[in-house]
């Protein structure tokens, strides 16, 4: 099995209240649990950010609001396991990377 990053981008904005959080902190939960001993790291959200080149110059960051590590046999089964996301609901999207392992 391969690991994948699940790279989220967007999702509206934070949730407005306490009763809100814990619905949304709940629909992460089951999405988390379905994906059973798959979920290698459940991440966190991201928060400021900064883009800097090779000439050190700050530049607009790529929009990233969180991460989490799956395993999975390929690209296409890591894939069909983030269609489960709950951010997808809220309008944000899910890259998929398959990491490559440098024998570290």
């Amino acid at each position: 099995m391969s690991k994948f990053l699940l790279a989220y981008r967007g999702g509206g904005a934070m949730p407005a209240g306490e009763s809100e959080m814990q619905a949304v902190m709940q629909q992460w939960g089951t999405w988390f649990e379905s994906l059973g001993a798959d979920l290698v790291d459940g991440g966190a959200p991201c928060g400021a950010s900064a883009s800097i080149g090779a000439d050190a110059a700050n530049g607009a960051a790529s929009g990233l609001s969180g991460y989490s590590v799956i395993s999975a046999d390929d690209l296409a089964a890591a894939t069909e396991k983030a269609k489960g996301c709950p951010l997808l609901s809220a309008g944000g999207t899910v890259d998929v990377y398959e990491t490559i392992d440098m024998g570290s």
